[in-house]
């Protein structure tokens, strides 16, 4: 089998220069005697162009491996160095995972956080807009409810607090007015 460059160039052809016949005289014979010379546009060869390379079948297939006893100890000693260097790449990188791992779930707490800051003040919000003053006499207003009296109104007593006893169903005292 021959190289690709043996089929696609011609080197037996050597470009020679054009040279001026002694007897041409006028330019079409000038033309006509480059036109017999070599082509010009020829390449050289490339340097191993005479080399070919054949393929020979070999049968390998009455052959018997025969067994290396040192070679089981080897693959042993290669399966250890290589358990050792996976112990010891797992372990640097063991704290880089965690850290990395730790910084997605921190980052996912203080997302949430805010969600729920976001979500306290909405119902603060709500909160304030439902015990507003103008809401409940509105609300007071549709229930037909009256603003108390004074002699409605229950005080309680906080000095009994020791006893157990938070409220009293006492009248409160009457507010002395002091005249002038």
């Amino acid at each position: 089998m021959a190289t690709l460059a043996t089929f696609v160039r011609d080197t037996s052809v050597r470009r020679t220069r054009p040279t001026r016949p002694a007897h041409a005289e006028s330019v079409a014979d000038r033309y006509s005697a480059a036109r017999e010379q070599a082509d010009p546009f020829v390449l050289r060869g490339l340097p191993g162009d005479d080399i070919y390379f054949y393929s020979k079948k070999i049968d390998n297939s009455r052959i018997i491996r025969q067994a290396d006893p040192e070679s089981r100890g080897d693959c042993w000693n290669a399966v250890a160095a290589a358990g050792v260097l996976l112990m010891l790449a797992a372990s640097i990188i063991a704290p880089h995972v965690g850290s990395v791992l730790a910084g997605y779930k921190l980052e996912a707490l203080k997302t949430e956080r805010q969600t729920l800051i976001d979500q306290k003040r909405d119902l603060e919000v709500k909160e304030a807009g439902l015990l507003s003053p103008e809401r409940l006499n509105d609300l007071a207003r549709l229930h037909s409810l009256a603003t108390p009296g004074s002699d409605q109104v229950i005080h309680l007593d906080t000095t009994q607090a020791s006893e157990g006893s938070f409220a009293r169903m006492e009248k409160p005292a009457r507010p002395q007015v002091n005249a002038r």
